[in-house]
């Protein structure tokens, strides 16, 4: 799989976070809005599909792919949403949403009452193994979506999607080991986590949690000819992570250079009129 285009556009929304592109007073803009276990993140883009603007905050509102604190979440997002208008000098309208595979209706409408809440009418509602397709184009093989709080696997065959499955285990359960392991915070497994320089020293650590979610994958996949898994999602950013699970699956295992905002910029991808 050529991750060039992707990563391209990744790179372009990573230099977005900190500096908006700018935008004329009329064109339109589209929105997503990505509800996390352990982030909220905002992602902008134009007409033309290019990254325009992102924004994100550290939250604990979603747990399991479920909405948990409805009232926190739609602060923060209305929060992210003024901080984006103002550095945009917009009013930011439409937006796109995205849940975990096989959300039922009831928690679906609960993403979109908390977007709605701030402020947003809300044009497309997908799963988020999907919306990470919109950016890596994938035709065969696996999407794997890893989260905080869930394993997200959607199965394509010439482009279509032809099953989807969502389990607990994600992100989280790596912080708590983490905390366990080393005696410190959850906060502070969290930053961790996200140390570039240690995550070598941490993998052996948390290899039984990513072999838990290997074993999830493997599971909905065995009865499939799957020729590949692509890994997005930021707990996927865990250097190493995917050589344990092409070992544990026998599947070819790849993932792009940043695979947090994969699933972000999707779902922004598909807010539509």
């Amino acid at each position: 799989m050529d991750f060039t285009a992707a990563d391209k556009l990744m790179a372009e929304l990573e230099q977005r976070r900190h500096t908006p592109l700018e935008v004329s007073p009329s064109e339109p803009l589209y929105v997503g809005v990505d509800l996390g276990t352990a982030y909220i993140v905002v992602v902008v883009v134009n007409a033309a599909k290019e990254p325009v603007a992102c924004a994100m905050r550290f939250a604990q509102v979603v747990k399991d792919g479920l909405v948990v604190d409805y009232s926190g979440g739609m602060r923060i997002v209305r929060e992210l949403t003024q901080e984006l208008e103002e550095r945009l000098g917009r009013k930011l309208e439409k937006a796109a949403i995205a849940v975990p595979p096989g959300t039922s209706e009831r928690d679906c409408a609960t993403h979109r009452y908390v977007v709605e809440g701030a402020g947003y009418q809300v044009t497309a509602l997908l799963d988020e193994p999907t919306a990470a397709n919109s950016v890596l184009n994938v035709r065969d093989g696996a999407i794997v979506d890893i989260g905080g709080g869930t394993t997200g696997i959607s199965v394509l065959e010439k482009g279509k999607v032809v099953y989807v499955a969502d389990e607990p285990t994600g992100g989280t359960h790596v912080s708590l080991v983490l905390a366990g392991n080393y005696d410190i915070t959850f906060e502070e497994a969290e930053d961790l986590k996200k140390d570039a320089a240690r995550q070598k020293e941490i993998l052996p650590v948390v290899r039984p949690v990513v072999e838990k979610m290997a074993s999830i994958v493997k599971r909905h996949i065995e009865s499939r000819n799957v020729s590949a898994l692509y890994l997005v999602g930021g707990t996927c950013c865990l250097e190493g992570m995917e050589g344990v699970i092409e070992k544990y699956t026998g599947v070819p295992t790849f993932k792009p250079a940043n695979p947090f905002l994969v699933t972000p910029l999707g779902i922004a991808l598909n807010c539509r009129d």
